[in-house]
């Protein structure tokens, strides 16, 4: 069976993430796009209109790999099974941070994932304001961290930070208060910037709970 008989807005798609995972968004065009699958560029359009559907289905595919909460399930657990898939999905694909919500319309599986963050904040007492709050202070933490994380000039673990921190090494007398700290933080021997994400999430959803008691 060849390419063309078993092209699909699926295999596309596909195809579209793993020319964006080597080269960015600006690599996708339905001719790069084509190639990856190995065939002609006109024969995408039987199954994806333009390059702008195929930026919105890409998104799309990238919202899809983020769990969606259960509306019944406990919110804090929800909330970190949500936070940690999306940081992933976000860390292996960097090229989605800048579009997966900047599409002019929204798909379906974004929307189906806002509205279940949403009901199972709800269903927990949380106010409509204060699950707004919570989303917001959430996604962007997430979005930021992993922008972070994609962009360090290492990969967290295995002795990287101590490795980069012994490689720049900061003046004591120009910079002590970053010495010191570094310093502290390298001499445990098992600091990894990637634990960071945990410990922040941490602390957001403690003040989140806290504002949730308060107000019950």
């Amino acid at each position: 069976m060849n390419a063309r008989a078993v092209l699909s807005k699926e295999r596309i798609v596909e195809a579209a993430a793993l020319v964006a995972d080597r080269g960015g968004i600006a690599a996708v065009s339905m001719r790069s796009v084509a190639a990856e699958i190995g065939v002609e560029a006109m024969s995408l359009y039987h199954h994806v209109a333009n390059k702008n559907a195929l930026l919105d289905s890409l998104a799309d595919w990238a919202f899809e790999q983020i769990s969606a909460p259960e509306i019944d399930a406990p919110w804090r657990l929800a909330m970190v099974s949500r936070a940690r898939s999306a940081r992933s999905v976000l860390v292996q694909h960097p090229w989605a941070l800048g579009m997966i919500e900047a599409r002019p319309r929204p798909g379906t599986p974004l929307l189906r994932n806002f509205d279940r963050v949403f009901g199972c904040l709800l269903n927990s007492g949380f106010s409509a304001a204060l699950a707004t709050h919570m989303f917001s202070a959430l996604d962007a933490y997430v979005y930021g961290f992993a922008l972070t994380e994609s962009s360090l000039p290492f990969t967290p673990g295995d002795g990287a930070e101590k490795s980069f921190a012994e490689d720049v090494a900061p003046s004591p007398d120009d910079y002590p208060h970053l010495v010191r700290t570094l310093g502290e933080l390298m001499s445990s021997g098992t600091y990894s910037f990637a634990d960071e994400f945990d410990v922040g999430l941490d602390l957001i959803l403690d003040g989140f709970q806290q504002r949730l008691t308060q107000a019950s």
